[in-house]
């Protein structure tokens, strides 16, 4: 089968995992206020789980729109912390408060993917991981935002579990991609089993 896969996220973590399992796609970051769409479904009482596939759908849908031939992957990820959502820190100091937030307890990941095909949504899956963060120090957490803030800046919760983010925690529950953003292992299934990746 010969379409075009487009990937709708600019994330650099996201297009190295497809690229490492070979899967040949185009990248159009898509753009949508997210802020926007997160606020106003919290308002309306969306669980986690609803927000994060509303936005991967939302992504992929306007990608979509500009190239309805393709096969254009949405994602997104939401950080749930005893009923809150966590966006990502707009600078240091709110950072910092994320993860004092956080530390010494359990919060989860949510990691959307939708597929778009023909303007339309063909697949969708949500994966779910429980991190848990250990209580770590205000010494070592001031060092750790010195060393790191330039690569966690656009990363919700503040960290990156491939990076020195993994530091921070002392248990996860769940799949790893998952906490990177893409829930690799059953997108890549999928496009098996579609015909668009080699059985």
């Amino acid at each position: 089968m010969s379409q075009r896969i487009v990937l709708a996220s600019g994330s650099p973590i996201r297009r190295h995992l497809l690229q490492q399992a070979h899967l040949d796609f185009d990248v159009i970051p898509a753009r949508v206020d997210e802020d926007a769409i997160r606020n106003g479904m919290q308002a309306e009482n969306a669980s986690p789980e609803e927000i994060a596939e509303a936005l991967a759908a939302f992504k992929a849908q306007r990608v979509a729109e500009k190239d309805p031939q393709a096969l254009v992957i949405g994602c997104d990820q939401v950080l749930a912390h005893r009923g809150a959502i966590l966006a990502k820190p707009g600078a240091v100091e709110e950072a910092r408060a994320q993860l004092r937030r956080l530390r010494g307890g359990k919060h989860e990941l949510l990691s959307a993917v939708v597929i778009y095909d023909d303007l339309q949504p063909l697949w969708r899956h949500v994966g779910r991981v429980t991190l848990t963060m250990r209580p770590f120090s205000d010494t070592f957490l001031d060092h750790y935002l010195e060393r790191n803030w330039d690569s966690v800046r656009q990363a919700v919760g503040a960290y990156k579990l491939e990076e020195e983010g993994v530091r921070l925690f002392s248990a996860i529950e769940g799949d790893y991609f998952d906490v990177l953003g893409l829930p690799l292992l059953p997108l890549l299934t999928f496009l098996t089993t579609r015909g668009v990746l080699e059985a």
